[in-house]
């Protein structure tokens, strides 16, 4: 905790303010998801198919999945970063399975949906809505910026089932907005909702590149949150890494105080 509080203090006086608003990441962040199993996704959305005219299996199509989003150089750890133009899900799916001869009577929502709680089940990060609550009793105000393919609709539902004690200003899927972090035009989107500068906002990710580096060149102050089951297992001088939200609880008091 020290260590937060003095690096703090070594930056500018307009980033040592109490920040009116916080804006959050989504997986890792807000919440804590399975490492994603993409053939238990397709298993389950398999199970509403009408048509299957090759009698493809799960692994079939989740190959053929792979195989497009590495054409498309999505997904790819060392890369993932420079791919800042966002192919929504409903765009993806259409083509994957219509081009295997398999028909769904599902919506691209639903197709969504059922995908994602199969493929990838989260439960809030620990400590997450102590934190939420603590921000909503001090009025400092948040909102989400998520890089993901699938529909707004459905990651607000997850949210919002998540943690249906917090209700979010705003959530920002780059499905909906077509840029993804850490390109600064999403951020700059957000500010423009929240009606304020970037000296006056805050963004917690778990991402170094997309999360802290996007967020630091948008002009916000970022925080890289490490305490999720597959968070980085190292930390960068220069940025403020927390592991647990009691920690920026505890920060934030102190900031009050001296306010």
């Amino acid at each position: 905790m020290e260590r937060c509080r003095d690096y703090l203090k070594e930056r500018a006086g307009a980033i040592m303010r109490t920040p009116k608003m916080i804006l959050f990441d989504y997986g890792q962040t807000l919440a804590d998801e399975e490492r994603f199993d993409g053939i238990k996704g397709t298993e389950a959305v398999l199970q509403y198919a009408t048509k299957n005219k090759y009698h493809s299996t799960a692994a079939q199509v989740q190959a053929c999945a792979d195989q497009m989003n590495s054409e498309l150089g999505r997904f790819d750890p060392a890369r993932r970063h420079l791919f800042q133009v966002e192919v929504p899900n409903h765009m993806f799916t259409a083509y994957l399975y219509e081009s295997m001869g398999i028909q769904l009577p599902l919506t691209a929502p639903e197709i969504d949906r059922i995908f994602w709680d199969a493929a990838a089940p989260g439960v809030p990060t620990h400590g997450i809505e102590t934190f939420l609550d603590f921000l909503k009793e001090q009025g400092i105000r948040t909102g989400v910026i998520s890089n993901i393919a699938y529909c707004g609709q459905i990651v607000e539902e997850r949210i919002r089932t998540l943690l249906p004690g917090h209700t979010f200003e705003f959530i920002l899927a780059s499905s909906e907005y077509m840029f993804r972090k850490p390109n600064r035009r999403i951020f700059h989107l957000a500010l423009e909702k929240a009606g304020l500068g970037p000296e006056d906002v805050w963004y917690i990710g778990d991402n170094y590149e997309c999360d802290v580096v996007g967020a630091r060149e948008a002009g916000l102050f970022p925080v890289w949150y490490i305490g999720a089951a597959q968070s980085p297992v190292w930390e960068c001088s220069d940025v403020l890494t927390v592991s647990h939200w009691s920690q920026l609880i505890h920060m934030l008091e102190e900031s009050l105080r001296e306010s």
